[in-house]
């Protein structure tokens, strides 16, 4: 697109079906790095990505062509292909439906990289049920309990 100058970035935030803790730390930098692939090939930048056992963040910077949804499809059907060819899980992976997706400035991004590079410090302190919750406030997004992810008790 000729003329179009853009600076769009994007956390996003998705998790392991039925919250199950299926994500290993031997697999993790693989997985990172297959999923920085996938973003790679559509042409967006990926400045974090980490894989908990039971959810994953990635922020990125993405252009105003691709679709916030069709790149998070491209990104779980990919990833959970990898998984069950690489037989990472007893049984068929999968990611749950649906996602986060929050907005930032660019003066946010390194407060925003170190947040996700820091995860396993920080859900010793903070389970993902109020993190998560956390982000809907404060990013102020309506929603209905019913639709969030499914819950266990981390």
């Amino acid at each position: 697109m000729a003329n179009t100058y853009t600076q769009i970035y994007i956390q996003i935030v998705f998790t392991v079906r039925g919250r199950q803790h299926l994500i290993l730390k031997e697999n993790r930098d693989e997985l990172h790095k297959f999923i920085t692939g996938i973003a790679n090939k559509r042409g967006q930048k990926l400045f974090a990505v980490f894989a908990m056992p039971d959810h994953v963040h990635i922020l990125l910077s993405i252009s105003p062509t691709v679709s916030i949804s069709d790149l998070v499809r491209d990104i779980k059907a990919g990833s959970s292909k990898f998984i069950n060819e690489k037989r990472w899980t007893n049984g068929k992976f999968s990611w749950q439906e649906g996602y986060g997706a929050f907005s930032y400035s660019k003066s946010s991004v390194d407060t925003v990289v170190k947040y996700i590079l820091n995860q396993e410090e920080h859900h010793k302190k903070k389970t993902f049920k109020e993190e998560y919750l956390e982000f809907l406030q404060k990013f102020e997004i309506q929603y209905d309990p019913q639709y969030l992810f499914d819950w266990i008790d981390d």
